[in-house]
């Protein structure tokens, strides 16, 4: 067995644990949402969007996470549905994080509800692996109010396939040793990063288990599957030298980022998601009255390689087309066209106040100016009538993102 240890922590129903924590917390005599066929999704009032999250007993009518708010409902009419909050699914997972870095400083956000833990030389600290995996999952569910998997292992790959073993409230293992037992058994749809698409061409080659994946001379894979099907090949015989990858807090500022529901490979698609994360950043920034002097994008691809370019404005601002402006650019300047899995944008140096503005020969100002009162008009009417109350062309162009808060 290796020496390192790594943990993969995963929320159970994240978005929906989250509202049923929160409400129970208000009043713990209400009802726990959880127990009953529920689920959040997007625009409930015009019955717009996709499923967010789910809970057991609406998984069993057969709602999926990622399908529609109709589909779901001509499977479950029952169904209670509940507007998505991301404003509070932010903070607790900031709470959640928190709670981890009292064990390890090297602690990985994955996504909004997943995180990687390297636990490696801490069995002095906190005693084995199992122990205190189980201290920790408790002390979430006691703490906070929702209940989590983990998943143990050597390599961040196998953490991530153990933590997805029976759920909800679980511990697993999966080291190297247990892999034919534990993971080459599962159908090879299951292992990470073999979608649907994938799937079929295994299937259609005689590949149905992992373990016939990892059985499959790699060569042959990479020509029906070209770097993917080596890639794959790698992951069902549990390589994976991949660090946690421990970044240090950002500076104070205003940021957004959000987890694809799919592999996103066409640039004008990635587009709408940075202009729909900008015009979050930029009403949160509004709302603060605060002006920000660099903005920077960051990309996680399908691989989990995360790289990130920033930009420091002649002038700090706040305003949406602006942000996204620099922010397509920075794009242009840092994607190579691998497949991302992840967008996310992030603004410092701020100003509070007014700021007052140096002209720039190269910027029209009245453009500016007017994008700036445009932004103004759309904050006013969407705080009298909801977010939904008013939306951008560009949004209805493509399937996602209808919108990022």
């Amino acid at each position: 067995m290796s020496d390192r240890v790594i943990f993969h922590i995963d929320v159970n129903s994240a978005y929906l644990s989250w509202e049923a924590a929160e409400r129970l917390k208000a009043d713990p005599q209400a009802l726990d949402i959880r127990t009953i066929p529920c689920a959040v999704g997007g625009d409930i009032e015009q019955r717009r969007g996709v499923i967010l999250a789910k809970s057991l007993s609406a998984k069993k009518y057969g709602v999926r996470t990622g399908e529609s708010i109709m589909e779901a409902r001509r499977k479950c009419p029952n169904l209670q549905l509940v507007g998505a909050n991301h404003r509070l699914y932010a903070a607790y997972s900031r709470n959640f994080m928190n709670i981890l870095r009292e064990y390890t400083p090297d602690v990985e956000k994955f996504s909004i509800d997943e995180m990687f833990m390297d636990m490696t030389g801490t069995r002095k600290l906190w005693g084995e692996p199992l122990t205190i995996a189980w201290a920790i999952k408790d002390r979430i569910r006691d703490e906070l109010g929702f209940t989590v998997n983990v998943g143990i292992s050597s390599n961040k790959l196998l953490a991530k396939m153990a933590s997805d073993f029976e759920k909800p409230d679980k511990v697993h293992t999966l080291f190297p040793c247990e892999i034919q037992r534990k993971m080459w058994p599962l159908p090879v749809g299951q292992l990470f990063l073999v979608g649907k698409a994938t799937t079929d061409k295994l299937n259609k080659m005689g590949i149905f288990t992992i373990g016939e994946l990892a059985q499959t001379r790699p060569e042959a894979l990479e020509r029906h599957l070209k770097k993917h099907g080596r890639i794959i090949w790698e992951y069902a015989n549990g390589i994976d030298d991949s660090p946690v990858a421990n970044l240090p807090p950002e500076n104070k500022g205003y940021g957004n980022s959000t987890t694809l529901p799919h592999d996103v490979t066409d640039s004008q698609e990635a587009k709408r998601v940075l202009l729909s994360l900008a015009e979050s950043v930029a009403k949160r920034l509004r709302n603060d009255n605060m002006r920000a002097e660099v903005v920077s994008v960051g990309i996680k691809d399908f691989r989990l390689h995360y790289a990130s370019h920033q930009r420091v404005l002649e002038n700090p601002t706040n305003v949406t087309a602006k942000i996204h402006h620099v922010a397509c650019q920075l794009f242009d300047e840092l994607w190579d066209g691998t497949p991302i899995r992840l967008l996310g944008i992030q603004t410092t140096r701020l100003t509070k106040g007014e700021a007052v503005r140096q002209l720039n020969l190269f910027e029209d100002e009245e453009e500016y100016e007017k994008n700036e009162k445009l932004d103004a008009v759309m904050d006013t009417i969407r705080s009298k009538f909801g977010d939904g109350a008013v939306t951008r062309a560009s949004f209805l162009e493509g399937s996602f993102p209808k919108k990022v808060k």
